[in-house]
């Protein structure tokens, strides 16, 4: 692609032309993938959820790009701050987990195994229930609180791919990840 083909490609996706934002993400996608495991800290889903933020934030701040020239860096630097603000979380969360997980052999008996599963079911029922109304909640609903639908099963019941429903469950996982942490830290720090 020249750079003029570039420079209108970068106009049309400012636009919202999706075929346009396509192809900058075709072009694109495995630079700011490698950018992302240049951090230690982050494991495969936190890459690809920079990956998925990067081009969500430079496809919706696009507009103000004022040079399409600057493009490249310019989403490289996006994918860079969003990197590093999630890798200082990451090695946060493995402090306190480490931390915690002395504390709980030291502390903590064992609890019974029903126990612990009815607290992890009333956890992510109640996760799922903090979710906004959306495709993303009733994929997580089908799956995780009715229990009985196999992946393909919610894609067919939602007229979707299978594909579309299992980066739902994969994003509702990664939430989950986030915000157990994130109440932990918030335990830990209070």
């Amino acid at each position: 692609m020249t750079e003029q083909e570039m420079a209108e490609c970068i106009r049309r996706a400012a636009r919202g032309d999706q075929p346009a934002c396509a192809q900058l993400y075709q072009r694109f996608h495995a630079s700011v993938r490698r950018v992302a495991q240049g951090y230690a800290a982050l494991g495969t889903a936190e890459v690809e959820d920079v990956v998925q933020e990067t081009f969500v934030r430079a496809f919706r701040e696009l507009p103000r790009l004022q040079h399409p020239r600057a493009f490249s860096g310019w989403l490289l630097t996006i994918a860079r701050h969003h990197a590093y603000a999630l890798s200082r979380g990451a090695k946060a969360r493995e402090r306190v987990e480490e931390s915690m997980a002395r504390e709980a052999e030291v502390t903590a008996p064992a609890l019974p195994p029903s126990l612990t599963l009815e607290r992890r079911v009333a956890v992510v029922r109640a996760l799922i229930e903090e979710l906004p109304e959306g495709p993303e909640k009733e994929t997580a609903r089908l799956f995780y609180l009715e229990g009985e639908l196999s992946a393909r099963e919610i894609a067919e019941r939602l007229g979707l791919g299978k594909s579309a429903v299992t980066m739902r469950l994969e994003r509702f996982r990664a939430r989950v990840k986030r915000e157990l942490l994130a109440r932990l830290l918030a335990a830990e720090v209070g």
